[in-house]
Order: C-alpha cells, then structure tokens, then sequence
C-alpha cells in the first residue's frame, strides 16, 4: 500500500494505541482483585478464576478479530470491536457478571488489537521497514505489562476499581472516534475474503454483499507449517522464562527481602517492563538492517530467515542468563545488594525478550504478508493457551525444587529454544518446502 510517511505514523500511532489496550484490560484487573471480592462479598481466589478466563478470552478474540479482518478488512473489525471495551464491567453487581463482562470486554472488544495491528502494520510498511515498525507496535503493547498493574492499584486504592474500568471504556472510546475519523482502510485492494466472493443479485439493506461467517480458529491451520509452530513454540518459551520471574515475583521478593507493601511490590515489575520498551524497538531496527545486508551479501535475493539472526544474542545470553542468576540470588543471597541485581536481571531479561520477540513477529508476518493478521492471531492464540496451563505449575514448583532449580529449568528450556532459532535459520528453507500453507515471495512483499 503506497503511503505518506506521515500517514503511516498517524496509523502506527492508532494501532498501538489499540494495542495497548488489552494488556491494560488484562494486568490493571490483577491488583483490583481484593477490593472486588471485598466489594462481592466473594474471596480473592473466586474473582481470580477471571484472570484465567480472561486468558481464553483473549486468545478466542484475537483469532476472531483476525480471521474477520482478513474477510472484511481491518478498519471494520476495529469499528465493530471497540465499543465492546465501553461495556459491562464497571456497572457489574455480581461475579457472575464479572466474568461474563470481562469475557466480552476481552474477547471482542480488546484482543483484536494485538493481531489486527500487526496486520495493519504488514499492509503499509515495506519488508525493510517493517521490523522497525513492529518493535515500536511492541514497546507500546509492552507497556501495559510494565504500566497496569500500577495503575490499577492506585486508581482502585485512590479511588475505586470501578473507576479503573471506567478508565479502560475512555480508552476504547478515544480509538475508536480516532479510528472512525482517520483510520482508511489498509488491506490491499481484492486481497480481501470478500473482494473474491460474489454479490448477491439483489442488493440488500446492509449493502450489495451478504453476510458471511468467518471461521474464527482458520488462523491455527497455519501452524501446520513447521517454521511458524517453531517460531511460536521459541516465543512461548522466551515469554515462559520472563514469567518464571515475574509470575512468583510477590512470593520470591517479598519472603526472600522482606517486601510487604504492595506498591513496592508492584515497583518491582517495572524494570521488566522498561527492558521490553527498550528491547523492541532495538531489535525490530536491527532485524530491517540485517535483511537489507544479508539481502545485498546474497545479490539480491530475499532469504526470510535472516531476520531471525537479530534474535540470537537475546535468545543466547539476554533471556536465559539473567533466569539464571535471578534464582541464585533470590535462594542463596540477601540483602540490598542481592535486590539490586535481581531487578537488574529482570531489566536485562525484559530487553532480551523482546529482542527475540519483536524480530520473531515480523518474520512471521514477511513469510505470511497476505494473511499477517492471522498468523499473528495464530501465535498469539497458542502462546496465550500454552501460558495459562504453565502459569499454574510455576508456583507448586518453586515449592518442590526451590527457586534456583526452576530457574535453572526455565534457562535450559530458553537455550534449547535457541537451538530451534539455529535450526530455523540454517534450514528454513526446506521447512517451508514441508508444508506449503502460501508464502509470501518478494514479489508480493
């Protein structure tokens, strides 16, 4: 799609502040819990069955969002999803409201953020920009993880967390007026599902097209290619490290240093978050100038896996080493100097994560152009299920093995992941040759 710099900065902008949304839907919930059982009469382990829901919700939502942007186009999609955010929760009386909001809250007003934007972003950014691109579409999503938790606790403690999710309905009205008024649409003209089926012979109120229903888990067929299972098994690993820290980082902290108040403790994620704002930008500006240089060693020729070699120093020492001595410390260390280190780790381990991560999306979306929406949805959706069952192991191990032994396994499994990284780059090409499900060429890139 041929566009002004400027208006694909206007777009950019647009679509991470979408996609900035669903981590905030997702991680201000987490601090709110107490006051919303509180405010229930329900317990704290009750109103936390939301998490995990929201969990589901969000990997159903993004193949939703996805698989319909690829029919319909990308600016619908939003449209239609957005003002889903505005609805349910703030006004909930009851758990089962809650749940049932925060479902629709996450699965068709929020999630479509994530996927449909790195489509958007595979629409209007040239395969040598579209690395740079990603990592800033990225660094934005990232600060919902870094920022929510934060947010939610001092709205909720300040003021109530209904008023957190008043907050969140604001938001979404804000895109989506942004995205009425100034979003056009992106997908490539008779790429859509829709340009390729026939009009109805009458036109009918809603248009001269009819209604069509989209199958939603379409985008997980894609994972029969061998080189998106593997890069998306590589994230899920990647992001399985980071949590190994993040997920128990209350218990660990707070026992090992004697933290107990809750701000401090949510303090504490903060350099994870700040390490994954660095991290992608960096790397997705990196990725671009190592396909432009392998792209010119090569003569010309356009070889998708180059751009994985951006993610080798994260994968190799960024992620794993840090895992590593983040639970030497917390089991066999104390004292401030011991603090200071461990969040140290966390800000080395949150850049190494998206320096693998950012470079990973956008290879799948330059070997994926014409359907970037839904191998992103794709990855997201397995990343999300394969997440909620390991999150719920991390705790009851660090109880069997101690913390420096579940590190320790968390680290083996990132350098085994690094040797998938190798495996992909070396042979890529015969993997794609495994299963065919239509790669982009340079051509169409």
């Amino acid at each position: 799609m041929n566009v002004s710099l400027a208006r694909k900065r206007a777009i950019l902008a647009m679509v991470s502040w979408c996609g900035l949304i669903p981590p905030f839907v997702s991680w201000s919930f987490i601090p709110t819990i107490p006051q919303i059982s509180k405010d229930m009469n329900s317990t704290p382990s009750v109103v936390s069955l939301a998490v995990s829901l929201s969990i589901f919700a969000a990997s159903l939502g993004g193949l939703w969002g996805a698989s319909y942007s690829t029919f319909y186009g990308r600016r619908i999609v939003y449209l239609s999803s957005l003002p889903l955010l505005c609805l349910g929760v703030a006004w909930s009386r009851s758990i089962p409201e809650v749940m049932v909001w925060r479902f629709i809250q996450l699965f068709a007003g929020a999630s479509p953020g994530l996927s449909v934007g790195a489509g958007v972003i595979g629409d209007i950014y040239k395969l040598e920009e579209r690395g740079g691109a990603m990592g800033i579409f990225l660094a934005v999503y990232s600060l919902g993880p870094a920022l929510a938790p934060p947010a939610g606790g001092i709205i909720a403690r300040y003021a109530s967390w209904r008023a957190m999710q008043l907050a969140l309905a604001i938001a979404g009205i804000v895109a989506f007026v942004s995205v009425f008024l100034f979003f056009p649409e992106t997908s490539y003209p008779g790429e859509r599902g829709i340009d390729k089926v026939q009009p109805v012979s009458a036109p009918t109120w809603w248009g001269s097209w009819k209604p069509f229903l989209v199958n939603p888990l379409r985008p997980l067929y894609l994972l029969r290619s061998p080189n998106l299972l593997a890069v998306s098994l590589v994230g899920f690993v990647t992001l399985l490290a980071s949590y190994v820290l993040l997920v128990p980082l209350a218990f660990t902290f707070g026992a090992r240093y004697g933290i107990v108040n809750d701000a401090l403790i949510g303090a504490c994620f903060l350099p994870a978050g700040i390490g994954n704002i660095v991290g992608a930008p960096l790397a997705g500006g990196l990725s671009d100038k190592i396909v432009a240089k392998w792209r010119q060693r090569r003569g010309g020729v356009w070889y998708p896996e180059d751009r994985l070699r951006a993610t080798l120093i994260g994968a190799a020492f960024l992620v794993p080493v840090p895992v590593l001595i983040s639970g030497l410390l917390s089991q066999f260390v104390g004292g401030t100097t011991s603090l200071i280190f461990n969040l140290i780790c966390l800000f080395i381990n949150g850049v190494g994560v998206d320096i693998v991560l950012s470079p990973s999306a956008a290879y799948m979306v330059d070997i994926m152009h014409s359907r970037s929406a839904e191998v992103m949805a794709a990855d997201s959706g397995l990343r999300f299920f394969l997440m909620s069952s390991s999150m719920a192991v991390i705790l009851p191990l660090i109880n069997m093995i101690g913390v420096a032994a579940t590190n320790a396994l968390a680290a083996l499994l990132a350098w085994i992941a690094l040797g998938i990284l190798l495996g992909i780059i070396r042979y890529g090409t015969q993997m794609r040759a495994w299963v065919d499900v239509g790669y982009s060429t340079a051509e169409n890139n």
